[in-house]
């Protein structure tokens, strides 16, 4: 290794990226250098899952002062203040980007806050010109928002600039149906902008449970978003201080925000992987093997470069594994199996496992649905409604999926993902005792099927 500047030389320090350098060189005393182009972090700390979660909060206030009143506080009327929350987002994740490359120095590992692209199989080059040696390179550039092939697409924003923006709109035409543009739909509407939502698709939440999307759908819309399913951008430009769209569903209406949330590719472009014979999947993803090797030999790939699963907390175990695999000589395949999961849409949705469309392809299924008011939102007047969901195989019993729509979904769904897991039977969760009065224990008394299939 006294050949090389370095043991391992890490691309990209979002959160695998720096786990994977400051557990090398903590753990394996692996000599470790890591380049960041933008902030570290990466998108989940600086640009998604932890600014968008604040926002999240912010956005659920004004129900909750409405809850709060039903339940007899003689309250004041109050504003939001977006100048005065990004102040505070902005102060925030500048504490965690911080805590990061503390946790970096603290491990030994040494930080080049600059971009970097390889030069070969064993060589990175910074955009300084500098070139530096490593036995092995890992490379964790995530992913990035894109904007679709349209005229003027650049009049609208992506997700990355939400966080910058200096003033809240009034109106915003929300373009996408997949998690991103839901969540951030609920957000936008929570906080008293004027949401309109297009999705070409025949229902939001694609590839997730059939029942459970749609009851989120029917709540969005239930709670102000105007969702319009079918329907896709034809044309868009300039008017005034707003943007003019027109709609394939015939209508023409001009905005003063327009989000394009309509995708994310793999961070790849122009890092040298070609010219190494990198193999790459269609969208730019770096195609690896089971324990994240390319096909060639010294380079490695984690995270949402990868397009395997998209969370952050899978590209930490893959970081992990990584890890295990090339320093510590314990080859570990990191698993994708049963993965729980949060979509912070409003309401909340938690889930794991099959939807029923998936498992009822597979085998025979029993399907547990329990849908109610909750009691809290119920007293208060509102009319949501939740869904707790299980999918049973007839044969072995196991549980093969847990759908829950409701507040805190994702709590929920973190301890219900250790039984799944497990591989928990229904008669597991027949034997546990109800938390009463919960909405969590209609999962353990749900006794008749709803239906089979």
């Amino acid at each position: 290794m006294s050949d090389f500047d370095y043991d391992l030389f890490v691309i990209g320090g979002g959160s695998g990226g720096v786990r994977a350098a400051r557990v090398a060189a903590g753990e394996a005393d692996a000599k470790v250098a890591i380049a960041e182009e933008s902030r570290y972090g990466g998108t989940c700390v600086i640009r998604g899952c932890v600014p968008k979660k604040l926002m999240v909060f912010a956005s659920t206030y004004s129900d909750m002062v409405d809850d709060a009143r039903a339940y007899g506080w003689d309250l004041n009327d109050g504003d939001f203040h977006w100048p005065k929350f990004q102040q505070k987002l902005s102060a925030e994740l500048e504490r965690l980007e911080g805590v990061y490359q503390r946790l970096l120095d603290g491990s030994g590992v040494e930080r080049f806050d600059q971009r970097a692209k390889l030069a070969d199989a064993h060589t990175v080059e910074l955009a300084d010109g500098t070139k530096k040696t490593a036995k092995h390179i890992l490379i964790a550039t995530g992913g990035t928002p894109v904007r679709p092939d349209l005229e003027n697409a650049d009049l609208g924003m992506v997700s990355d600039d939400i966080f910058d923006m200096k003033d809240l709109p009034g109106s915003i035409l929300i373009i996408g149906g997949g998690y991103i543009a839901c969540e951030f739909a609920g957000v936008f509407n929570g906080l008293g902008v004027e949401v309109t939502q297009y999705y070409r698709g025949a229902q939001i939440l694609r590839g997730f449970d059939d029942e459970a999307r749609g009851l989120i759908a029917e709540e969005m819309r239930t709670k102000g978003v105007d969702l319009h399913c079918g329907t896709d951008i034809l044309e868009m430009s300039k008017d005034g201080d707003g943007i003019r769209v027109k709609a394939t569903n015939g209508t023409e209406k001009v905005f003063d925000k327009v989000l394009f949330a309509t995708g994310r590719r793999p961070n790849s472009r122009d890092m040298g992987l070609e010219d190494l014979g990198i193999e790459q999947g269609r969208n730019g993803e770096i195609l690896v093997d089971a324990y994240s090797q390319t096909k060639v030999p010294s380079v490695y790939a984690i995270g949402d470069v990868t397009d395997r699963v998209n969370l952050t907390p899978v590209a930490i175990r893959e970081g992990m594994a990584f890890v295990e695999t090339v320093f510590k000589g314990n080859p570990t395949s990191p698993d994708h199996d049963l993965i729980p999961t949060a979509i912070f849409t409003q309401p909340e949705m938690g889930t794991i496992g099959l939807s029923e469309e998936a498992a009822r392809d597979q085998e025979p299924i029993e399907v547990y649905v329990s849908s109610f008011k909750p009691m809290q939102q119920s007293f208060a007047g509102r009319s949501d409604r939740v869904l707790m969901k299980l999918i049973v195989s007839q044969e072995t019993r196991k549980v093969l999926g847990c759908h829950i729509v409701a507040p805190q979904a994702g709590e929920m769904i973190q301890l219900a993902g250790i039984a799944v897991k497990m591989g928990a039977t229904k008669e597991d969760f027949d034997r546990t005792v109800a938390v009463h009065p919960t909405m969590a224990e209609e999962i353990v008394t749900m006794r008749v099927p709803t239906r089979k299939s």
